[in-house]
């Protein structure tokens, strides 16, 4: 019975009701009537054109945007090619810097070394060069010292043995002497 009051509301009641018409034409005519009146001021006043031209003024644009940042990828690709050849330079540089820098410094530790040799050797030789000087200076001293003390002992010797006879006759001597 549920089934029975369902289908009966689901049911429209049967109109014996004719259709407006005008002309003889139903309102589905006038409506495709109107369609075709729009779609034809449409297409004479070149809307069609004029959404194709605006179509393709934004495809243009588009592609121009495509292109541009095609462009700049390549320049970002190329710039980020040169950054890494620069670092791989500066890299390079460094390495070579660095290894510079050490054989510059062995360089100048042996420079040193050598030259703190030399140094010794030049101070060695100095300080035995004064040295032989100095025992030659006392070497010096000591045969004056000794030579006076000779000098002296001599003199005192002669004095001691000589008298005016032998004065006399050693100045006669060596007047000859000097004579000849």
């Amino acid at each position: 019975m549920a089934e029975q009051q369902t289908s009966a509301a689901t049911q429209a009641p049967a109109h014996n009701e004719a259709e407006p018409s005008a002309f003889g034409l139903t309102p589905p005519w006038f409506i495709a009537a109107a369609m075709i009146a729009v779609i034809a001021i449409m297409i004479w006043k070149k809307v069609p054109s004029a959404v194709g031209r605006a179509l393709d003024s934004k495809i243009a644009l588009i592609r121009d945007q495509l292109a541009e940042a095609e462009s700049l990828r390549k320049e970002a690709e190329a710039l980020r090619a040169e950054y890494e050849a620069k670092a791989a330079s500066v890299d390079k540089d460094r390495q070579a810097l660095l290894e510079r820098a050490r054989h510059e410094a062995d360089e100048i530790v042996a420079k040193a070394k050598t030259d703190a040799e030399a140094l010794i050797e030049r101070r060695t030789r100095m300080a035995e060069e004064k040295i032989a000087a100095e025992e030659r200076a006392a070497v010096e001293q000591l045969r004056a010292a000794a030579a006076e003390a000779a000098a002296k002992a001599a003199a005192k010797i002669i004095a001691d043995r000589h008298d005016a006879v032998t004065d006399a006759r050693l100045v006669d001597q060596a007047i000859k002497e000097i004579a000849r």
